[in-house]
């Protein structure tokens, strides 16, 4: 289950049906579902019953501080409203520059690393997103040196706050031997950085990025965020902002690696939307093929592989009892893979989520955002973020995996590529000439 609970749990629901109840670590009750009713009662009906667990608030909070995706009640709900405003379509209008520039740059990186040969698409996709999104947040003004150092911190900070979770009989020792103390120096450095670069905002004229949306953001009473909340919340969507998309990212071009006729139509439909020019938040409606190929390899492949809720009272969902203090955890990548819902559950579908197959969807069977009050805040971001880097990645190379590899979905906070994907990329064929890329080097 440590390892990797993701097959575990797979197995789990062919012996015992799409709900059931485990005892995780013997102790504690938790009731697993891949039942979209139950789904949609826990993550939306009646959503006020559940919150998020103490390890997830407790683990992230210890390093991430109170912001959106570690405080629960009226405090969310106003963080919520406050920080909606920089996903706005007026607002992502405004970013799409700022993440064109931040493309620019990681792309000429990118050009250079894979003329070498090949290629782990893994770590380049997540460099590409996260620089994207601290340009977002923070502007321009954001060094590369500071990025690197924020990006290092908050992976390696992610991976022990992992080991805590599923490991938790190590804590006595992660503490008397000073891992614990390492990683929170680490985080207080990645702080650092950006408390040093609020505190310089807070003289200058004001920007267009998200972070003057935190500082311009009033309650109630006329008050505004303080510097630690204005960081945490930074330093959360920085966590949030760049993962989903550097996994989907890189899943995608994996699952089209072997696909040319995607490939080939995907790069059709970025051409006659766009043209010569870059994509802004107005055109993102415009690529239907492409959206139901990053929505197929995001069925096959959620960043998000599992959310967990404890139920706050007694509570009854499509005729299963949860017990208050239960927690129910939805096993995302359960239900998009189950044959209940899916019709050749393992194969990728490019027609899967077309337009004249909507009705055959069933609700709460696709959670690539989450779902509910609770779904990913960011999740228009996410969209436009990634199809900004495909209509550069997908027109300016042919690319393929290379063969003989592992290739291995390993569920940590996120389901990352456990060996990476080694993918070899050549500069596009012409439209019309076959393709003479070689991936075995």
């Amino acid at each position: 289950m440590a390892h990797n609970p993701v097959q575990v749990l797979s197995r789990y629901n062919e012996a015992f049906g799409d709900t059931f109840r485990i005892y995780l670590g013997g102790l504690k009750e938790a009731i697993v579902t891949i039942n979209p009713l139950v789904i949609q009662h826990v993550l939306k009906t009646n959503s006020e019953n559940y919150h998020k667990s103490e390890i997830q608030k407790k683990r992230m909070g210890h390093f991430l501080g109170k912001g959106l995706l570690t405080t629960e009640g009226e405090a969310w709900k106003t963080q919520r409203r406050l920080i909606q405003t920089g996903f706005e379509r007026k607002q992502l209008e405004i970013l799409s520059s700022i993440m064109q520039d931040s493309l620019a740059d990681s792309l000429r990186n990118f050009d250079r690393q894979a003329r070498t040969g090949p290629v782990d698409i893994y770590p380049l996709m997540m460099k590409i997103t996260f620089s994207m999104v601290a340009r977002s947040l923070f502007g321009a003004r954001l060094r590369d040196e500071d990025i690197d150092l924020i990006s290092v911190a908050i992976s390696t900070v992610q991976e022990f706050m992992v080991r805590q979770t599923i490991q938790p009989y190590l804590n006595p020792w992660f503490a008397v031997s000073g891992e614990l103390q390492r990683h929170w120096e680490m985080r207080n450095r990645a702080f650092a950085v950006l408390r040093e670069y609020l505190q310089r905002r807070r003289k200058e004229a004001p920007g267009h990025d998200l972070l003057q949306i935190l500082m311009d953001a009033r309650y109630s009473d006329g008050h505004g965020m303080s510097d630690e909340l204005i960081l945490s919340e930074s330093m959360q969507l920085l966590v949030a902002g760049h993962e989903t998309s550097s996994n989907a990212l890189s899943w995608f071009l994996y699952l089209l690696s072997s696909r040319p006729e995607c490939v080939d139509r995907a790069r059709d439909e970025f051409d006659s939307v766009l043209g010569e020019k870059p994509l802004t938040y107005s055109d993102v409606p415009k690529f239907e093929f492409t959206t139901q190929l990053i929505m197929e390899a995001l069925r096959l492949y959620p960043p998000f592989w599992m959310v967990d809720r404890v139920a706050l009272a007694d509570d009854c969902a499509a005729g299963v009892e949860i017990p208050q203090g239960a927690t129910v955890i939805v096993f995302i990548y359960g239900v998009h893979h189950s044959p209940q819902y899916w019709e050749n559950a393992e194969t990728f579908d490019q027609e899967r989520f077309s337009k004249a197959k909507e009705k055959l969807l069933t609700p709460f069977a696709h959670l690539p955002f989450g779902a509910g009050p609770r779904g990913c805040i960011g999740g228009n971001y996410a969209m436009l973020q990634m199809l900004m880097i495909l209509s550069v990645l997908l027109r300016k190379y042919d690319f393929c995996t290379v063969p003989g590899q592992t290739i291995e979905a390993r569920p940590m906070v996120i389901l990352r590529p456990e060996h990476g994907i080694r993918m070899t990329f050549t500069e596009a064929t012409p439209r019309g000439v076959g393709r003479l890329s070689d991936c075995s080097a």
